[in-house]
């Protein structure tokens, strides 16, 4: 691939997330969800699935097309799942995760509070992808989450930062671009490597004890690079590459939240890891 495209693929993967973000539910929000089957707020979990499951949306995202995939698959398996918008800026709809992290790590904690409350359940299961795999660590670190949470899975998450394919270090190049991401849009500068909120996040190590953690990433990510720096570091924690479980599968950054099902079989078995069966490139036909 010549140099010049291998550098419009992560700029084309934002125009891509930006895209499915308003396709086919655009004007919905997770109280519209239980027509979809989800954010059923009268949900009460069973035994076989004692926690309600979280649905953390990424960067552009929302509460209802980042999960128009995943949610009714894990609903068909017996889960309560919930989904909420967060870090929503002033005039910008559909379009969330662009606020200031450690205030979107505020709104999953009063969202799960709010689920643990309807729901009778004495913690929560999160899922989430990109932005939405990485934010809930600030609240299981900060915020008191810890404590009601039992597993985290993220897909794709960033939870180092990102290079954008190398596109951020081109920021000192420009006079005034970084400063103009941070007032602009918050939560975009929060996720680029090395920043103050991920130096904070991140020191003292990554993980919380008490929460069990999975990371499934895919070698093709052009937006959370390197990808190896989504893996986190600790004693409970379970990092996945998508390849070596399928060899074939070619999902990138956005496709392996969106509708990759041999992620989603893997999602499952996170949740579930008493009952887990193998993750192979025939559970995308499971």
């Amino acid at each position: 691939m010549l140099p010049w495209k291998r550098a419009l693929r992560p700029l084309a993967a934002l125009a891509l997330a930006a895209a499915l973000a308003t396709v086919p539910a655009a004007t919905a929000t997770a109280d519209d969800a239980p027509t979809s089957g989800w954010n059923d707020f009268s949900c009460k979990p069973s035994a076989a699935h004692p926690r309600p499951v979280v649905l953390v949306h990424g960067t552009l995202g929302n509460s209802v097309d980042n999960w128009l995939a995943l949610a009714p698959y894990l609903k068909s398996r017996g889960y309560c799942v919930f989904s909420l918008d967060y870090g929503q800026l002033p005039g910008v709809p559909l379009f969330h995760g662009l606020g200031p992290i450690d205030a979107s790590a505020q709104q999953l904690s009063d969202y799960v509070d709010r689920v643990l409350a309807a729901t009778g359940a004495g913690r929560a299961d999160l899922v989430g992808h990109s932005q939405g795999g990485m934010m809930p660590r600030y609240y299981l670190k900060f915020l008191g989450g810890a404590g009601k949470v039992n597993a985290l899975v993220g897909l794709a998450p960033d939870n180092h930062g990102t290079t954008l394919s190398g596109l951020t270090k081109l920021l000192p190049y420009f006079p005034g671009a970084a400063d103009l991401i941070s007032a602009a849009t918050p939560g975009l500068a929060d996720q680029v490597a090395g920043s103050a909120f991920l130096t904070r996040l991140n020191a003292g190590g990554d993980t919380v004890p008490g929460v069990h953690y999975t990371v499934i990433a895919t070698r093709y990510d052009e937006v959370a690079t390197p990808w190896r720096s989504q893996y986190l570091s600790g004693s409970d924690v379970h990092n996945v590459l998508l390849q070596d479980l399928c060899p074939l599968d070619l999902s990138e950054h956005v496709a392996i939240g969106l509708f990759d099902r041999i992620a989603f079989h893997e999602v499952a078995d996170a949740l579930d890891p008493a009952h887990a069966t193998a993750t192979t490139c025939a559970s995308a036909l499971s």
